[in-house]
């Protein structure tokens, strides 16, 4: 079934405040791994805008990212370093509010790649991938450049799949059952935020999926 025509579009702050948010976790990320300014800056622009990048770039190609047409990024990325630099030592006194500020900007990441996807004319299923892609992409990005295996692969708390959860609701909600994509948006950016703050408080995690190994086979 078509989207239709009246799809999601996002005012430019609630892009911006995303942004931010992931901003500020490349740039902790970055702080502890003692980097200097340069790749503070570099991780804080990836994970910022990593998954924007790619959604605009690989997915949508349509033309300049967003990322780069719009000058206001890079303040905030700037504002993102001095935020991490600043509260980073105390995040574990702010643990519980960063973790909220960040399912919070992961719910709004899945909403707006999904909805720009619709508007694009890409199909329900595609939409919601690149809704992922676009919440998850900077922070997949930012372990690869630090050398690390990709945390949004291992085993661990809900995190892909509470963007899933919300990213398909809203698309559901609006290609299928008509629901305008104001409100469509609403739900899919509460579901992801409440199944990522549930899976916070009470420890809900995935497990590996692992061959175990055959009778008289050795480990190993």
């Amino acid at each position: 079934m078509s989207s239709p025509p009246n799809v999601l579009d996002p005012p430019t702050w609630f892009h911006l405040g995303a942004t931010l948010v992931f901003a500020v976790t490349g740039a902790i990320a970055a702080i502890r791994r003692h980097y200097d300014v340069v790749g503070v800056f570099a991780l804080a622009l990836v994970t910022g805008v990593g998954g924007a990048l790619l959604r605009d770039g690989l997915f949508l190609q349509r033309g300049p990212p967003l990322v780069l047409t719009d000058w206001r990024y890079l303040p905030v990325i700037g504002a993102g370093c001095a935020v991490g630099y600043l509260f980073g030592r105390r995040m574990d006194r702010f643990n519980l509010v960063f973790s909220t500020i960040d399912a919070l900007g992961l719910a709004a990441y899945g909403v707006i790649g999904a909805g720009l996807s619709l508007a694009a004319g890409l199909s329900a299923p595609a939409a919601v991938l690149v809704g992922v892609v676009n919440a998850t992409g900077g922070g997949a990005v930012r372990d690869i450049l630090a050398r690390e295996e990709p945390l949004m692969f291992k085993a661990g708390q809900f995190y892909v799949l509470a963007t899933v959860a919300g990213t398909a609701l809203f698309v559901a909600l609006h290609t299928q059952l008509g629901v305008g994509p104001e409100a469509a948006a609403v739900w899919g950016l509460g579901t992801t935020f409440l199944l990522r703050v549930l899976a916070i408080q009470y420890d809900w995690r995935t497990s590996p999926l692992r061959w175990e190994p055959e009778s008289g086979t050795p480990p190993g």
